[in-house]
């Protein structure tokens, strides 16, 4: 709970920039367990700007949320750049929202399935005038300590990219 507390000041200030342009986010939580929709979900009357979303732990996960082919990840591994663009537009898209936010990474403690190393996150925003990712590796196996940094690190991404222009 004192993560959320300390997460909301900055939830608040990208709920008022949703709600200020009149749209809204869907998110896809990966390695983040949930973070990244409950810190935002901190902010009271969050249906003005959140639609929903859903956290993306399993390739069965991947597939209902976001309804893409198989096909659409050839050649893609999670943890990158192109993976977590690929799932923000997606999430953004399956919900009907103007912004889409997604991570991929390896929060450690256990072995990835997919090889990522432990302390390793990519989160990528996807909105109607502006795509950014941003990588974190933590160079830690502490998987709680992790969570934290990803989830801090895909908030802080969405808000330079709701209030900064290219």
């Amino acid at each position: 709970m004192d993560l959320l507390r300390e997460l909301h000041p900055q939830a608040a200030r990208i709920a008022e920039a949703l709600k200020a342009r009149g749209e809204k986010i869907a998110v896809a939580d990966g390695a983040t367990g949930g973070l990244i929709g409950a810190a935002l979900l901190t902010v009271p009357g969050a249906l003005k700007f959140y639609v929903g979303g859903g956290i993306v732990y399993s390739f069965k996960a991947r597939d209902v949320l976001f309804d893409l082919p198989r096909d659409a990840y050839d050649g893609m591994r999670s943890a990158t750049q192109e993976y977590a663009l690929l799932q923000a537009r997606a999430i953004r898209d399956r919900f009907g929202a103007q912004w889409g936010i997604a991570e991929s990474g390896s929060a450690g403690s256990s072995k990835h399935p997919m090889g990522v190393a432990s302390g390793i996150s990519v989160a990528a925003v996807a909105g109607p005038d502006a795509e950014r990712t941003a990588i974190i590796e933590t160079a830690s196996d502490d998987r709680i300590d992790n969570m934290a940094a990803f989830t801090r690190n895909a908030l802080n991404l969405l808000e330079q990219a709701l209030t900064q222009t290219d």
